[in-house]
């Protein structure tokens, strides 16, 4: 079975960043998908990624965890959904690994990639259950902080050309 991913994004649940960047699809796949990468630049400065966990298959962990610039520690445990190798990733904090429901469900991340010229459409949405919640995630800084975060890893691209 094909799945079709993302839904039509609705702007009353859900958050939109796409731009094209000036890297390559497969390094961009690399940097999603490698720990040590991700680590890099998942968290916008001056918050940092301390440790990163993948299992990239559906019902795999995915699990991160963020220090303030004060040392507060911010976890982050999900699942993996979909993985198509340079295509697409889906990972949602709604579902534990094994897909085991979670306590406190916020959002589903599709990041849809697609080489445009030498760069790569980068994609990335956010669904929410509730407009609350899609207007929480939007006022945290969804847009300043995944586009901080896209720039980061930009730059950790850059580094990892061949």
């Amino acid at each position: 079975m094909t799945m079709i991913w993302p839904p039509k994004a609705d702007p009353k649940l859900d958050l939109v960043l796409d731009r094209v960047i000036d890297v390559p699809r497969d390094l961009v796949w690399e940097a999603l998908t490698k720990p040590d990468h991700v680590m890099k630049w998942f968290c916008p400065r001056p918050w940092t990624t301390t440790e990163c966990e993948i299992d990239l298959r559906p019902g795999g962990v995915f699990r991160t965890v963020f220090r303030s610039p004060e040392g507060e520690s911010s976890p982050n445990l999900g699942c993996f959904l979909e993985v198509v190798p340079q295509q697409r990733i889906v990972w949602t904090d709604a579902l534990l690994p094994g897909f085991r429901p979670a306590p406190a469900p916020f959002m589903t991340a599709f990041i849809v990639l697609a080489s445009e010229g030498t760069g790569t459409r980068y994609t990335a949405t956010a669904v929410h259950g509730d407009e609350a919640v899609r207007k929480r995630h939007e006022e945290m800084g969804f847009h300043g902080g995944w586009g901080t975060a896209l720039d980061q890893m930009v730059e950790v691209v850059k580094g990892m050309r061949r």
